[in-house]
């Protein structure tokens, strides 16, 4: 994945630090960062981008959130879109992918009974649905390809 943009997504929280926790993985590449923390910042070498945190239960405040999530895509013209959740990182798949970039969802090893909400939406766009738990992997998806603990 050398030389190419990725932009890595993920809420706050759990999903941040298992995003963390693929950065030897991006090593190469144009990496910029979206969160809903600003205090994130300190955490990351390069650009943090930060969104409304945002859930089902909020629609007007999630909404805002898609419409923010958008116009970082639009800024950003990722290659390369990989997320470990929740609601930004569905954003995020979705128009990463409906403007050509590679996409990645990986579900929170949090979810070890059934997949996330967020996670079971995203499996219809992203180009790669990942389980970190082998028995939630199914011969359409997600798949099991290992956890990032």
């Amino acid at each position: 994945m050398e030389n190419k943009k990725i932009l890595a997504v993920a809420s706050g929280g759990g999903h941040w630090v298992q995003l963390l926790r693929l950065q030897p993985a991006f090593a190469g590449c144009d990496v910029q960062y979206l969160s809903t923390n600003s205090g994130y910042a300190a955490e990351v070498k390069s650009k943090l981008h930060v969104v409304t945190d945002a859930n089902l239960w909020n629609k007007l405040k999630l909404f805002f959130m898609f419409l923010q999530v958008l116009v970082v895509i639009l800024k950003v013209r990722p290659d390369v879109v990989v997320t470990t959740g929740a609601a930004p990182g569905f954003a995020a798949i979705l128009f990463g992918r409906l403007l050509g970039a590679k996409t990645i969802w990986i579900d929170s090893i949090a979810n070890s009974e059934v997949l996330s909400s967020s996670g079971m939406h995203a499996g219809k766009f992203a180009h790669a649905w990942l389980t970190q738990w082998e028995h939630l992997a199914t011969p359409n998806g997600p798949y099991y390809w290992g956890s990032v603990l």
